[in-house]
């Protein structure tokens, strides 16, 4: 599935230059599995002579301004899912999403203390940085803040993969090799630690909202 949309990633990228750099890092913000590391990579790595002659050289500072604001924009896309899809969603269908009705407001009050924190390092972490997002947009985070602390780590993340494929050039696709083992790993500690979790949710999910049922009216 990765080499699939690797290939599908370098051949737009290499078809629409711009455009496609800018609208596969929006997807990749916006919870669309779109790999941003193989987008900013190669588009590095036409940034140097050796894709001059097959006609597409881009330039290092476009690519990485267009891949940053194509981050920003497809991270407003899923704090807008959050903020007007997620608290009424939550509200109601809050004990199958394993969510306690206290804990939203919670969770509000903790995005307005730490929740630039979370944004910023949820940016600069392979899988969670393309859904920190959603949560932002459900605690309802100030959108100033959110869209700072998205810029402020967007653009690291954007500069560096730019900075390794044009180093690279040719062989780009040597660091995406290595970075595929990285997100696998990720990926897998994510799966593992989310099924523990929500075995031992569920339990306490499903007795909270017991209780809450036989005190209601």
């Amino acid at each position: 599935m990765l080499l699939v949309f690797s290939r599908f990633v370098t051949q737009e990228v290499a078809n629409n230059g711009y455009a496609a750099v800018f609208l596969l890092m929006a997807l990749g913000s916006a919870c669309v599995p779109i790999p941003s590391e193989v987008t900013m990579l190669f588009a590095g790595a036409l940034t140097t002579a050796a894709f001059a002659g097959a006609g597409h050289q881009l330039g290092f500072v476009e690519i990485v301004a267009v891949g940053t604001a194509g981050n920003v924009a497809g991270s407003f896309v899923a704090y807008a899912a959050g903020a007007w899809g997620g608290r009424p969603l939550v509200d109601r269908f809050g004990r199958y999403l394993l969510i306690l009705p206290h804990e939203m407001d919670r969770a509000h009050a903790w995005f307005e203390r730490r929740g630039e924190l979370a944004v910023f390092l949820g940016r600069l972490v392979p899988v969670v940085r393309a859904f920190i997002s959603l949560p932002a947009g459900i605690a309802r985070m100030r959108i100033g803040r959110f869209t700072l602390y998205t810029l402020a780590g967007c653009l690291p993340w954007t500069l560096a993969f730019a900075l390794l494929g044009r180093a690279l050039g040719a062989s780009w696709s040597k660091a995406e090799n290595v970075m595929k083992p990285i997100s696998y790993v990720v990926a897998a500690a994510i799966v593992a630690g989310g099924a523990v979790w929500v075995v031992r949710r569920w339990k306490r999910v499903r007795a909270e909202y017991a209780r809450l049922d036989r005190t209601e009216p």
